[in-house]
């Protein structure tokens, strides 16, 4: 979560970027700051690294496009995770569609591609919990890896992702519940 000092650095980064002398400049800034972070959250999902590259690239065309009309009404970092997550989230629908395959049942290509990377090594915990990951549901893959890996807050990621944070709560518990049973079934 980011605290004050993260707040008003980014307050400048927006309002810099109205300014067209200091557009590209805060932009590239701004892509440094939050890059890596992005980068992970959408890996964290979809598994490979051209993919996360691919949608990580059209994050921050959105940016660009958008950073003007950005209100500062929820701070940059959830307005960035949000674009993040609805551009990933729109790739695996895509992907969905254009593999008719159900990413809900036991044909989950996500895990497959996890197994199919040339370090995988079912026996590393790492590994072994990655694969749980993959297989829970969509909605709880995301909270999950939010709250995991970004210790986001719930109130923030009722934010992002419009919803209450009663049923954050109860999205994460379920799915930590199914990772560790698919952890002690290995």
């Amino acid at each position: 979560m980011p605290d004050v000092e993260d707040q008003m650095n980014d307050h400048l980064l927006v309002a810099s970027f109205k300014n067209e002398k200091l557009k590209e400049a805060s932009f590239t800034s701004l892509v440094r700051k939050y890059q890596e972070r992005l980068y992970w959250h959408i890996r964290r999902m979809v598994v490979e690294h051209e993919d996360t590259n691919d949608i990580l690239q059209n994050v921050f065309i959105k940016v660009w496009r958008n950073l003007g009309e950005f209100r500062e009404e929820s701070n940059l970092y959830t307005w960035l995770y949000r674009i993040a997550t609805n551009e990933t989230l729109t790739w695996i629908d895509q992907k969905k569609r254009h593999t008719s395959v159900s990413l809900s049942g036991d044909e989950n290509i996500f895990a497959e591609k996890l197994t199919a990377q040339k370090d995988f090594d079912p026996n590393k915990i790492e590994w072994k919990l990655q694969q749980a990951i993959q297989s829970l549901p969509e909605k709880q893959k995301l909270v999950f890896n939010l709250r995991y890996y970004n210790e986001m807050p719930y109130d923030e990621m009722a934010q992002l992702l419009g919803t209450s944070a009663g049923a954050l709560k109860a999205s994460y518990h379920h799915a930590v519940k199914k990772v560790e049973a698919s952890l002690l079934n290995h």
